[in-house]
């Protein structure tokens, strides 16, 4: 009887463990104030080169991620249908050190940076494209 108690223990915490985390798929989360205080010149290089006169999309990939491709996808079609909007894909399979500057633990990450380098918020797994651009919107110039 104690065998079946700890399978029904393990079950439950499992099942609450992918609840939470299917709950955290695609939020996005604005910067915090020391995030948005960051210069380019902190930034991975890698990074602060991808980043243009606006606002750009960094998406942080790995090569074997099903769900990164489904996120390109998504952002590529959000940039080239918005102005002012910009998708960089960065793969940090053989560049981890990029991930871990950045502070990412999951991929795909979505991090959106102003012209200045600025972080204005990120999105871990695949984000919502409508909720993404309503969030960027504040940012983006007027049409």
């Amino acid at each position: 009887m104690t065998g079946l108690w700890i399978v029904l223990g393990t079950l439950a915490a499992g099942l609450a463990v992918g609840a939470l985390l299917r709950l955290r798929e695609g939020r996005i989360r604005p910067a915090r104030a020391a995030e948005t205080g960051a210069a380019q010149s902190r930034l991975p290089q890698r990074v602060a080169d991808a980043i243009g006169p606006s606002v750009t999309l960094v998406q942080i990939s790995t090569t074997f991620c099903s769900p990164c491709r489904h996120t390109h996808a998504r952002l590529t079609a959000l940039a080239e249908t918005n102005d002012g909007l910009r998708h960089v894909d960065i793969d940090v399979t053989h560049e981890p050190e990029i991930a871990h500057q950045l502070g990412v633990l999951r991929t795909p990450t979505t991090i959106a940076f102003d012209a200045d380098g600025a972080e204005l918020l990120r999105v871990g797994g695949v984000p919502d494209t409508a909720s993404l651009l309503e969030s960027l919107r504040p940012h983006l110039a007027p049409a």
